[in-house]
Order: C-alpha cells, then structure tokens, then sequence
C-alpha cells in the first residue's frame, strides 16, 4: 500500500487557534525565566548515570569472573538501564530535544544501537507516523496489531484476542530482542517500498548497509567479544542477555502503552476524504494521556514520558521541562475547553491499560480498518 497521509482538517475556529497560544505561552515560559529548552546539568549527570549502569556492569563481568547469581542480577541491572537509556537519552536526542548541538544530539541519539536498533527507521516510526497520526490505525506503528496482540478497535477480532491481558505483558518482553533481530529489517523492507520516506536506490543501499553494520557490531560487542576475548562462558552470557532484553522490553513497552493504550483515549479514522476531521494539537490531547505527574522518581526515570501530552506537543523540548509546561498546557486547555487527560497514579494508568486490553479483546472491529 502507497503512503496516503491524511491531512488535519479542523473548522473549529475556537480549536485552531488553540495550539497557536499554547505555543506563544511555553515560548514566553522559557524567554521570560531565561531558560534553554534543552538538557540541564541535571540531564548530563543523568546520562552518565544510566549509560554507565548499563556499560559498566557489563565490562566488570568480563573482566571478573562471577557467580551465576551475582551475573544475573548484572544483567538485570543493566535491563533496568537498558530501558532508562532508550526512554531518557535516546528519545530526546533523536527528537531534537537533548541539545541545541546537532552534533551532541547525533552521537547520543545512536545510543539506539546500544539496544541494537537503527536510527533510521526509529524516526520514521516514531518521529513521522507516531507523532503526526497518533493512534490512528495503518499509520501509527505503535499501535499495529502485534503477533497475538490487538491495540486499536479498527482491526479484526481473533479468537485469541480474548486472552490477550493473560499473555500480553509476556510478549512485552520480546520487544526489544525482536527490534534487534528483525524489526529493523521488516520496517526498511515496508517503509522502502510504500515512499514512507522518499530516497534514491543508492541512500536505501547505504541505509540497509548502516542497518547491517549496527547488528554486527551489536552482536559482536555482546557475545563475539565476550567469548572469544574475554572467554565468558556461553551459557551464563546467553542466559542474561535475554533476561536483560525481557526487562527492558518489558519496561519500555509497559511505560508506552501507559500513554496511549487506556481507556478514553480515541482512535480516529479518516473520513471518505482522507482527511482527519480534527486540529492537529486537538487529536493529540485526545489520544494521549500523562500519568504519575507527582512522582518524581517515575519521571526521572522514564525520561518524562509520563508527561506524553506535553512530549507530543512540544517534542523538541527537553522532557525536564515537561512538569512546568504541562501546567501552561493544562491551563490553556481548560480556557479553550479541550480535553486534558491524566492518571494520578502508575496503579492507575496500569489498570486502565488493563482494561483497554480486555475491551479491545472482545470488542468487534468499528468501521473497519484503513482500505
């Protein structure tokens, strides 16, 4: 299928001018404070935290030899950062957002390949389809049916679906490990042949070609190096990596689904026109949803991605800032009464996704999906 984007068509005179304000507001915010929209101190010291909880545990064990349950609890550390890395340092340097520095965004948004992944597809899926037609079924990614699971009301009902809150947080954690091995390969192939993103023959061949040389080195950096330098033993090495994949796919899928996939969220399709019958900043206040504001522990770790309404707003904008703009942004939705969508709590967000996963298991396809 050809990529057919739909266009944002909005009459609302009231919702247009919306987004336009909000912008002029979070613009003020930061001229008025003197504040950069981009990483704070705070944010470096925050990088070298997690980039070295997910190194460092790593190079001791080869350097060291340790027991089995001493080597687990390694690798389940550098799960736990894995996740931290991708959610916190990676997300905003490939949005733009963790420097003013192309250069420092660059380099740090390739710690995509430290979870064996390619930059190049991510902004496509991400950056493209998931930012722009959030929630919107054929073009968000994010929210395609996987294997056995279902996560919008547009696609087709299988038997399955039904049990799907039993084993869906079981294929959460093959997230990751799936991404290393063929989900970069699946999506180059679809986004290559629908013009997703418009190239010649020549950029699609280097860009496979850099999508190759990332898996080798991956690969090469966790069990070829390992073995044959340092002559770790197979088994242990094996055994850990999959666990660290299943923790941090288990994490970053979980933390997703939070903003997304819960109840009162809405799914919209385009009309016979193609179009999207919304303002643009409106669909994305109505398919998002932030969750455990008060926590600061979550939002440190999460790279601010329970702030999603705010990230999908402002995406170039470092996600430290994103507890003081959400109240610019929660104000002036209430002023234009456009909805504003939050769960108090973690426990909150995760029932609600719960639900949402029961409901879409036994709920008959609405409309059907995109033709």
């Amino acid at each position: 299928m050809a990529f057919t984007p739909p266009r944002f068509v909005d009459t609302d005179k009231n919702k247009s001018e919306f987004y336009a304000v909000l912008r002029k507001r979070v613009d003020g915010y930061f001229k008025e404070n003197n504040i950069s929209k981009h990483a704070t101190p705070g944010m470096v010291v925050k990088t070298i935290i997690l980039l070295a909880l997910y190194i460092g545990p790593f190079v001791y064990m080869m350097l060291v030899p340790t027991s089995i349950g001493i080597t687990m609890a390694l690798w389940s550390l550098m799960g736990l950062a894995l996740a931290g890395v991708g959610m916190s340092i990676m997300h905003d340097a490939n949005h733009g957002a963790y420097s003013s520095n192309k250069t420092v965004n660059f380099i740090l948004g390739h710690t995509l390949n430290l979870a064996g992944g390619s930059v190049f597809n991510w902004k496509i899926q991400h950056n493209v389809l998931h930012h722009t037609y959030t929630n919107i079924v054929e073009l968000d990614d994010d929210i395609d049916d996987k294997l056995v699971l279902r996560f919008s009301p547009h696609t087709k009902v299988k038997w399955y679906h039904k049990f799907q809150v039993v084993y869906a947080f079981l294929f959460y954690g093959i997230l990751t490990l799936y991404w290393a091995l063929l989900k970069d390969f699946v999506q180059y192939f679809r986004y290559t042949k629908q013009g997703v993103k418009k190239a010649s023959a020549a950029e699609n061949a280097k860009t496979f070609i850099y999508i190759v040389g990332g898996k080798i080195f991956y690969f090469g950096f966790f069990f070829a190096l390992p073995i044959f330098v340092f002559d770790m033993p197979v088994g242990p090495l094996v055994l850990g990596f999959l666990l660290m994949q299943f923790i941090a796919g288990m994490i970053l899928t979980t933390i997703f689904q939070l903003a997304h996939t819960v109840e009162d969220t809405t799914h919209p399709l385009p009309n016979a026109d193609n179009n999207i019958e919304n303002n643009w900043a409106v669909h994305q206040l109505c398919t998002t949803v932030d969750f455990s504001r008060d926590n600061k522990f979550i939002s440190w770790y999460v790279g601010g991605l329970n702030y999603q309404v705010e990230h999908h707003l402002f995406p170039t904008i470092c996600h430290v800032h994103y507890p003081e703009v959400a109240k610019i942004v929660e104000a002036t939705t209430k002023e234009y009464g456009i909805p504003y969508l939050v769960n108090d709590s973690f426990g909150k967000a995760l029932g609600s996704h719960v639900r949402t996963l029961q409901r879409f298991g036994k709920l008959p396809e609405l409309n059907g999906a995109l033709g």
